[in-house]
């Protein structure tokens, strides 16, 4: 998706069959269990499925030849692998043009609540597995007053409206169960599942998230 791309639900001419547009993006939604490289663009073009217009299938088309010049692309799960489980979370609600939701350390704390659900379930299912994480997993935020709020309960106080939240992730840094850490915007991988990014970033973040082109010369 371009970078600086902002679609909206009247820019654009109405399609005259709409049915191709959901039925395109209903298959590019199958698609994004083995390609997390399209999970944000499939997200944004799935808002418009009630009334599609022209500008939402000419992104549309873009994602389709994206997918035709990486057809190798998928996630690569290593044999030497170390096991050890690191979450990312981000929020950028902000962006969007049509609610323009917050993007204040609130916003980016509730993702951290929420990545920490994932984590639990995870490491769950890797003891199912057989295989006990004993270190706390580490969690990669990129907002330093969500991490104030997670790591000391004195700023529990400036944020009571979400009580619920601060409790559930103060409990799990105390028990060892995740390790909060701060890291540069530029570093943060969650960012290509909530932003459309340059060329450069975009590759530099999907390598990171293990996603490799098994047609590409070694």
């Amino acid at each position: 998706m371009e970078q600086q791309l902002c679609l909206s639900p009247t820019d654009g001419d109405t399609l005259s069959n709409p049915s191709s547009y959901r039925r395109l993006v209903g298959q590019l939604i199958y698609l994004t269990v083995t390609r997390p490289d399209i999970v944000f663009a499939v997200h944004v073009l799935s808002r418009f499925m009630h009334e599609p217009r022209t500008t939402h299938m000419d992104a549309a088309i873009r994602v389709l030849r994206y997918l035709k010049g990486s057809p190798g692309k998928g996630i690569l799960l290593s044999s030497t692998s170390d096991l050890h489980i690191r979450g990312y979370c981000d929020a950028d609600w902000g962006s969007c043009p049509t609610t323009r939701r917050s993007v204040t350390a609130e916003a980016e704390y509730r993702s951290l609540a929420d990545l920490s659900c994932e984590l639990q379930w995870l490491k769950a299912l890797f003891a199912d597995l057989g295989h006990l994480q004993h270190a706390p997993m580490t969690v990669y935020c990129d907002n330093q007053s969500a991490l104030y709020i997670a790591e000391n309960p004195v700023y529990h106080e400036r944020a009571k409206h979400i009580e619920l939240d601060c409790h559930f992730l103060r409990e799990r840094v105390q028990s060892n169960f995740l390790l909060p850490l701060h890291i540069p915007t530029s570093m943060q991988v969650a960012d290509v599942f909530t932003k459309p990014l340059g060329h450069a970033l975009f590759h530099h973040h999907i390598c990171k998230l293990g996603v490799v082109d098994l047609h590409a010369p070694p």
